[in-house]
């Protein structure tokens, strides 16, 4: 099968990617638990919020944001939703292979395996007029003869393994390309919540799911990796847990080179060669006293008022009246602290608080000042903007 290429690909070098994708199970995901759950309304109804109105809450989200994103649908959610999924393709997003019953393939033959494919594929072709080119198995969970069957039936790329960071290519032909993915970046296991074991768990609060997601993203933006989020519209169709996804679309913007994309363009990407992984793969190095959120590129923090360097020429203008040691209260006499001499720093100890807002740097370190600043850069390869509020260590 062809696989045009996209129009526009990002910069060959140490590409980032984020890759939003949802996994529609609606009912599924309670029927393929425990079959008897088709006969409690109640359970059933949390399944069916998704399609209802997830979906649509998370299709404004996207057109609002101007994202396309991958929808993974069971064939029965196609179904019995058909209306949700043609509106989903209709809006410009991408169709994905999910199973049919949200079922797993432990144990199944080959024959067996084929069959879900297939019967999928087919009802999913009828409702946007091609086959899909994505697979996603339900809980991740595929089979030796797995991979052998996507080529045969012309699938691009499947999204099911955890073990790495990068997208690849799988041995073999034709080209199948993989998505990795990570339970870190699933909202299952934060959300998801039933009366009975094994979904008897606590619910995180969007806060610290929003914190969990950050950290994750400013790692993998420091080594080029494909950032995947999996996520389910009966969890995540929240009102609050929407708000979160907006806060995490808006800090992502915040740095460079970040290309937002689905699955298919991306496969597409790798696949053309294009792609290559990032060298860098360096861990984060921490500046002494500074915070975690020091570790970012330019663009991870909101602009402060002063850099160091403009701190520095400030305090040479200004003569000898700053603090010259850090953490020195306003006015006590110049010392030499077991740290070495050091630029005060910003939130100084003052009892004037409108002297608290201004980083001052003492004259008599510029030099020394500048020079550790350029070394600490060169070991750790950050920019000048991860320096404008460190606390200056030897």
């Amino acid at each position: 099968m062809d696989h045009p290429l996209p129009r526009t690909l990002p910069r060959r070098h140490r590409p980032r990617h984020q890759h939003d994708t949802f996994d529609l199970d609606a009912e599924t995901a309670w029927i393929s638990r425990d079959p008897e759950n088709i006969n409690r309304i109640s359970v059933l109804s949390q399944g069916a919020y998704g399609p209802k109105v997830g979906v649509p809450l998370i299709l404004d989200f996207l057109d609002a944001n101007g994202l396309t994103a991958t929808f993974f649908v069971p064939g029965w959610t196609a179904e019995r939703h058909t209306a949700t999924v043609a509106e989903i393709h209709r809006r410009g997003h991408e169709i994905g292979h999910h199973g049919y019953l949200h079922e797993g393939l432990e144990g199944r033959s080959r024959a067996e395996e084929e069959e879900i494919l297939e019967k999928t594929s087919h009802i999913l072709a009828g409702i946007t007029g091609k086959p899909p080119i994505g697979y996603r198995a339900p809980l991740y969970e595929i089979t030796h003869e797995t991979l052998d069957l996507l080529r045969t039936h012309g699938f691009l790329y499947a999204s099911n393994l955890l073990d790495t960071l990068w997208p690849y290519l799988h041995p073999g032909t034709p080209l199948l390309v993989e998505i990795p993915v990570q339970w870190l970046l699933d909202d299952g296991p934060f959300f998801a919540f039933g009366l009975r074991p094994p979904l008897y768990r606590q619910i995180f609060p969007p806060a610290a799911v929003l914190s969990a997601w950050k950290d994750e993203f400013r790692g993998m933006h420091r080594l080029g990796g494909a950032y995947t989020l999996i996520l389910h519209p009966q969890y995540i169709g929240r009102p609050s847990r929407l708000q979160m996804l907006q806060d995490l679309v808006d800090y992502m913007r915040t740095f460079p080179g970040v290309w937002f994309t689905h699955g298919a363009e991306l496969a597409r990407y790798v696949a053309s060669g294009a792609w290559r992984r990032p060298r860098d793969t360096r861990p984060l190095r921490r500046a002494t006293g500074a915070s975690p959120a020091l570790m970012t590129r330019r663009g991870a923090l909101p602009p402060f008022e002063t850099s160091p360097q403009d701190a520095v020429r400030a305090a040479g203008r200004r003569g000898a009246g700053a603090p010259a040691v850090r953490g020195e209260q306003s006015g006590s006499p110049s010392r030499r602290t077991s740290r070495g001499w050091g630029p005060a720093v910003r939130g100084e100890r003052s009892e004037d608080p409108s002297r608290r807002t201004a980083t001052r740097w003492a004259p008599c370190v510029r030099g020394r000042a500048i020079r550790r600043l350029r070394r600490r850069r060169r070991r750790s390869n950050l920019d000048d903007s991860a320096f404008r509020r460190t606390a200056s260590g030897p």
